[in-house]
């Protein structure tokens, strides 16, 4: 296997630079409709249900085309890649901002799902091109980016659909997709070595691409239908058996969309099912907390902020990742990228047990963000250290990739426990049914309890192989000649690493 490519140092903050602002891009295209869930109906002209597609969709797509993405990456080039992803991104925002019907903006926000890629790409592409001792912090904030867009795109987000045309957005999702673009084009350096290539398995694609839409279809849908309804539950079992069929394809080929013997191994599987739990722990608070600011002072636990409130009151959290990135990665230099998965964890369910005093100001639920983020930006960025410790260098991208799957796959199950809890613990305030506190609270010490578990799984993420270097004997010389002994490895091999960079 050739050597990565390192980045000269005075190009090295230009790739990381660029590799971050093209994740921060990637999540606000996903917070873009926030502020405009309660007006999307109006704007479409069609029902509620219509109209909650549009989040859906994009949450689908992501799912489906992201480890296709990796995949193709590990192929074809991460840099190619992401540029290719950029296409879709930019389709279809131009797209979402010219329609003014529903099935349009459906199939525009599914081509922006399409385009998230980019984050394990990027992230990917670093153990490509950086040296080691800059690789650390790097992911760190790129996989923070997500948080951070994430943070700062929900206020700038309210703060055009509240004072400009819905349509702005749109289009300013475009100009930064074009801008991106462009500094990937000039910035990140093209591989000095041609990608491996290979065989991609289509029938794999489309094997997972069916098994998680009828997985995550009914967990996103499952409290409008019903979950005891006769398409949730057949969606279900469909689930089950699609991905069984396509778990056993896979381990069938040499060159399989995701090598199930690779996240088989103890360190891939046990990391990836802590970003499951984290994820879950991540997206509760965000659910939350944005009702809890938005609910009117007459509740009695409300806080009264409009859109744009709450947009600014939640926005710190975003720079909080920012913030604690760089320290996570040298923190992982330091203890290792556990260390650093187990503390964000533990962070996280800290900010959650804080919130139980804390939620009935918004300086207090502030606090509770801050904290939470805080954990989230040490969690994220450790997790994709892990998975590329442990993987192959040909398989950075598609690990990274499902690794990604993984995360998405727990706030999605994190938007579905949570609506099931605020749906069921109501209170009727002015004729209206809202979430009682109640059922806030609940919410809040389900993420807790979830946070812990992902800490205590991470906790059981075994340590990496360590090389070992066998001395050998040595020589016996007359007593005139005699050398002193120097261990050296033996002409030809390499220490074994089990995938593992040194």
């Amino acid at each position: 296997m050739a050597a990565p490519q390192t980045t000269a140092p005075d190009r090295t903050r230009g790739v990381v630079a660029t590799l971050a602002l093209t994740g921060t891009v990637a999540a606000i295209m996903q917070t873009l409709v926030t502020p405009l869930i309660g007006e999307l109906p109006r704007i479409l002209d069609t029902s509620p249900s219509n109209a909650s597609w549009v989040i859906t969709a994009t949450l689908l797509s992501a799912a489906v085309f992201v480890p296709i993405s990796g995949r193709l990456g590990d192929l074809f080039g991460k840099r190619r890649m992401l540029l290719a992803c950029c296409a879709p991104l930019l389709l279809g925002s131009v797209i979402c901002a010219l329609t003014s019907s529903v099935l349009p903006m459906i199939a525009g926000r599914g081509l922006q799902g399409m385009g998230m890629g980019v984050v394990p790409l990027g992230i990917s592409l670093l153990r490509d091109v950086l040296p080691p001792e800059r690789l650390g912090s790097a992911i760190a904030l790129v996989s923070a980016s997500m948080g951070i867009g994430g943070g700062l795109g929900l206020p700038i987000s309210a703060a055009v659909a509240q004072y400009a045309s819905w349509r702005a957005l749109f289009w300013g999702a475009a100009v930064l997709t074009v801008a991106v673009a462009v500094m990937i084009r000039l910035l990140v350096p093209a591989p000095t070595t041609r990608p491996a290539g290979g065989h991609f398995d289509a029938v794999g694609a489309l094997g997972l691409g069916a098994g998680l839409v009828c997985l995550l279809l009914p967990v996103s849908k499952g409290g409008d239908w019903g979950w005891t309804d006769g398409t949730t539950v057949g969606l279900f079992a469909a689930a089950v058996v699609l991905l069984l069929a396509w778990g056993a394809w896979e381990l069938r080929l040499a060159e399989p969309l995701v090598d199930l013997r690779v996240t088989a191994r103890p360190r891939v599987l046990l990391t990836n099912a802590a970003s499951v739990l984290v994820g879950f722990g991540m997206y509760a608070q965000a659910l939350i907390v944005p009702q809890l600011l938005q609910l009117p002072e007459a509740t009695g636990y409300g806080l009264g902020q409009s859109m744009l409130g709450m947009g600014l009151w939640m926005a710190p959290s975003g720079l909080m990742m920012m913030v604690v990135s760089p320290l996570g990665g040298r923190l992982s230099a330091a203890r290792g990228p556990k260390f650093t998965l187990v503390a964000g964890a533990l962070a996280i369910s800290a900010g959650y047990g804080l919130s139980m005093l804390l939620i009935g100001s918004t300086w207090g639920v502030l606090v509770v963000t801050l904290v939470c983020n805080a954990g989230v930006g040490l969690a994220y960025g450790a997790m994709p250290a892990l998975i590329m410790s442990a993987v192959p260098l040909s398989e950075t991208a598609s690990a990274n990739s499902f690794n990604s799957l993984m995360r998405s796959l727990g706030t999605s199950v994190s938007a579905a426990v949570v609506g099931v809890v605020l749906a069921q613990l109501t209170t009727t305030v002015g004729g209206r049914v809202l979430p009682s506190e109640t059922g806030f609270r609940v919410g809040l010490l389900i993420g807790c309890g979830v946070a812990l578990a992902a800490a205590a799984v991470a906790a059981t993420v075994p340590a990496p192989p360590v090389p070992v270097v066998q001395e050998p004997a040595a020589v016996q010389q007359p007593a005139a000649v005699q050398q002193p002994a120097v261990a050296q490895q033996p002409a030809g091999t390499a220490p074994v690493q089990d995938g593992s960079p040194a």
